[in-house]
């Protein structure tokens, strides 16, 4: 809003009779002429004028400015004081709240700096330890929030809905397909949240013929098959380096993205020089990373010759003749490796980033054999349980007619499956097709169904990224828009009156908090207590013979090398592309 403020340049102005010549002043721009025959001359001497090149431009700079300088006039802008100002809230002071961030490929517990209501800033949550580590993408997630592409509301056919219609007409749809015997699969990210494993077992219990199917972008799916072939539970063995005197990495970019990441703390603690030692690292890997680039000693070797490395290791190391070759250079560097784990015993660790069950299983072997410290198996990583296999299964049950909805959430296979294409038919062969996502993406735009998902800085939730250890998720700004969470459409679906916030903190107050106080927890947003995922091997279901060395190393040595080979990693400032506009990623 422009100023109402007049000015005077004299007194004659203000007065009530006004000469002419005052008159004719006003709609001058300039009072008194500009000489400008005097610097440039006019259109008869210009040929003649002394004025230069540089003293023309400094004359015409000037005008410009002065020009630009009297359209400067700023706009008055009102403060408009709270009227009861909230006890919490100092302006210019910020304030901090401890949240957590699980987009299906970031886990984090975080502390988050807020000004006025505003999240401004994601910083670490230093209570949570190795757990509350942040990347370059949960640091640029709070700018996701302000997002202008996000969905405003829920949709039905592209066109708007209200949410209480949008469950209306799923309800139905669900009550059709469930009369039909048609399958019902909800498609999800990775969530790690045991409130929201709980929900869909409700879920479950209600419609009859349901399927959760679990899909990350960025698998890690061989090595979480290998660990349930061998210990019974989907998950990920956990790896403390800090408890290494030697690490062998075959392909696993640990310090980046490599079965979620978050191992650099541990690894950071073990190679600080102590009594004149520290831990050993060796690398071989195809393209440079980040654990490379740290390692003490780096081997690049194609892709296919991974495999081979590995089965020459296990060989060493047990005794086993395994017959594979290798040029020699990486023979004797595997050689000189096995060596130095052989030396360090149980403070050595081995580990794969090879996509292949049976590599991954061989790494547990390895690792069982030499009765490693640093690799903790009782400890689950659940950050990761996407099953490659089960999603493989869904696109043919699709495209079959065997599915009647599908209901996603947290996912985008139209963009990232590479047979996007027969999920797309297979999509368009479902009746009820439902997306909860924060964008209009690819799977969005395919789908009947959309419902509007908010920010994680805007949700309530849990995780359990390690079991026992626990982190709240809590809202640090009201939703932007019109909103709701995958979790709380399950408990509309399932009958439920409560809210999503009301059905954690009940869930957490009898099965996770035990003797500990709600609000402490939420307070500091972690929680360590009861592990909900256990594993105790010595009653395994899986015997420890289903796993064959020899079958594994059989089928791992007949991989055949080529001239040129592709190998494919995730960028930090990429990851699965789920914050590709994002700015500060560019």
């Amino acid at each position: 809003m422009s100023s109402n403020k007049k000015y005077w340049k004299n007194v004659e102005e203000i007065s009530p009779v006004q000469s002419a010549t005052l008159a004719s002043l006003k709609h001058k721009e300039f009072v008194q002429e500009i000489p400008v025959d005097e610097f440039l001359g006019d259109k008869d001497t210009l040929e003649s004028s002394a004025t230069t090149r540089r003293d023309f431009l400094k004359y015409v700079g000037f005008s410009t400015a002065a020009a630009s300088l009297a359209a400067c006039e700023g706009p008055v802008i009102k403060s408009i004081p709270y009227v009861v100002q909230p006890e919490e809230i100092i302006p210019g002071v910020a304030n901090y709240y401890a949240t957590a961030i699980g987009n299906g490929y970031d886990f984090a517990s975080l502390l988050i700096k807020t000004r006025e209501g505003r999240p401004i800033k994601v910083e670490c949550n230093s209570l949570a330890g190795e757990n509350g580590t942040t990347n370059a993408r949960v640091q640029a997630s709070v700018l996701d929030l302000y997002d202008n592409q996000r969905l405003s509301g829920p949709l039905k056919d592209r066109e708007n809905i209200s949410w209480e219609d949008f469950y209306k007409e799923l309800g139905e749809n669900l009550e059709m397909v469930q009369s039909q015997n048609k399958a019902i699969v909800l498609l999800t990210q990775t969530y790690a949240s045991p409130s929201t494993s709980k929900l869909i077992s409700e879920f479950k219990a209600k419609y009859s013929n349901v399927s959760h199917v679990v899909y990350d972008a960025i698998s890690e799916s061989f090595a979480a098959d290998a660990y349930e072939a061998r210990y019974g539970r989907r998950g990920l063995a956990n790896y403390d380096f800090s408890k290494a005197k030697t690490i062998v990495s075959i392909g696993a970019d640990f310090l980046g993205d490599w079965q979620g990441g978050g191992f650099d703390s541990a690894y950071a603690k073990g190679r600080v020089p102590k009594n004149g030692t520290m831990s050993r690292h060796i690398q071989f890997e195809s393209n440079m990373s980040l654990s490379g680039a740290n390692a003490d000693k780096r081997v690049p070797l194609k892709p296919s010759q991974q495999k081979l490395a590995l089965v020459r290791l296990y060989g060493k190391l047990t005794g086993s003749s395994v017959g594979v070759t290798l040029p020699p250079k990486i023979e004797a560097a595997i050689d000189s490796a096995a060596k130095e784990i052989s030396k360090a015993g149980p403070n050595a660790v081995v580990l794969t980033g090879i996509q292949d069950e049976k590599a991954q299983g061989l790494v547990i072997a390895i690792n069982e054999f030499i009765k490693s410290k640093a690799f903790d198996p009782k400890t689950i990583i659940l950050t990761r349980q996407g099953n490659d296999k089960a999603v493989s299964a869904l696109v043919k049950d699709m495209n079959a007619g065997r599915v009647g909805a599908v209901i996603m959430a947290g996912v985008n296979p139209v963009y990232t499956l590479p047979n996007a294409s027969a999920f797309v038919d297979g999509l368009r062969k479902t009746a009820v097709s439902v997306a909860f996502t924060m964008k209009n993406d690819e799977t969005a735009a395919e789908t009947q169904y959309v419902g509007a998902a908010p920010h994680y800085l805007e949700s309530w939730g849990d995780l359990e990224t390690k079991s026992g250890f626990y982190a709240l998720m809590q809202p640090t700004i009201r939703p932007l828009f019109d909103t709701q969470q995958f979790q709380e459409a399950l408990l509309v679906l399932n009958g439920s009156t409560v809210s999503y916030h009301d059905y954690i903190k009940s869930f957490w107050t009898e099965t996770v908090l035990k003797e500990g106080v709600w609000n402490q927890a939420l307070h500091d947003g972690v929680y360590t207590g009861t592990p909900l995922a256990t594993l105790d091997t010595a009653t395994s279901k899986i015997s420890k013979t289903t796993f064959s060395p020899a079958a594994a190393i059989s089928t791992l040595s007949s991989v055949k090398s080529s001239d040129f080979e592709l190998t494919l990693y995730p960028k930090t400032g990429m990851g699965d592309g789920q914050q590709a506009n994002n700015p500060w990623l560019q």
